[in-house]
């Protein structure tokens, strides 16, 4: 009955039955709860972030170890949402980790890059948010299914991206080429209308009374899709400086 393009809203969430406790998923819940793990990312990059410029030179493997353990987060949340409280909140953690290092690293390439990537960060999310309360955006069954196969071909891309680079061939996409930067905005844009369908989860969902744990689920999701934009914009403004 309900899809969503962010995979971590699956077509059978709703197959969850209502919570029988009193104790049901709300949308000030999940808003606090979406600010809660927002702050430990802040946090955890912050620290990384701090490390980096103190001439620490593990960056690179907590990169990585950042970016495993929370893609082993991700995977547990999504297939044991009842964990979501505290898986949630350990992926808000490592992701942060992997985050933090990896805008140092372009902070160092591209001086200031890091709070105009912040700060479009959080534009889009407040303009995004407009527009659905508005109702200019509705995800309609058509809008979802839109979204969904953009999304699925750009992880298809960028996994015969990553395949090729192990033949050292490097797809235009990456590069700062005007096809690279005209691909980095449509990402970008993706990414942004995902933001939709997250907000249409959480406002279902406490429409539909699901279990108190599901505050947590619809805040993760919600923070996949912004560490998502995120990235992609980082790539964007970085291609941008590329062509100064």
């Amino acid at each position: 009955m309900y899809r969503s393009s962010n995979p971590i809203f699956r077509d059978n969430v709703y197959d969850i039955h209502a919570s029988s406790s009193g104790q049901v998923m709300s949308i000030d819940g999940a808003v606090n709860k979406t600010l809660l793990l927002t702050i430990l990312i802040l946090l955890s990059a912050g620290w990384i972030w701090h490390k980096a410029f103190s001439g620490f030179a593990a960056v690179g493997t907590f990169i990585g170890i950042g970016a495993i353990v929370g893609m082993i987060l991700a995977f547990i949340t999504v297939f044991k949402r009842t964990w979501a409280p505290v898986t949630a909140p350990l992926y808000a953690i490592f992701e942060g980790v992997c985050l933090g290092g990896i805008s140092a690293l372009f902070e160092v390439r591209y001086p200031g890059i890091v709070v105009k990537t912040v700060g479009l960060t959080f534009t889009t999310l407040a303009a995004m948010l407009v527009l659905y309360k508005t109702k200019v955006v509705q995800p309609t069954e058509k809008f979802k299914w839109g979204v969904m196969a953009a999304t699925g071909g750009i992880a298809l891309i960028y996994l015969i991206g990553w395949i090729l680079s192990f033949f050292k061939i490097v797809l235009p996409i990456y590069g700062s080429s005007l096809f690279g930067i005209v691909f980095s905005f449509f990402v970008v844009g993706i990414a942004a209308l995902n933001l939709i369908i997250d907000f249409d989860f959480i406002v279902k969902g406490s429409q539909q009374s699901l279990p108190k744990y599901m505050e947590w689920y619809g805040a993760f999701g919600l923070m996949v899709t912004l560490v998502w934009l995120y990235i992609e914009l980082l790539r964007l403004l970085s291609k941008l400086n590329e062509r100064r």
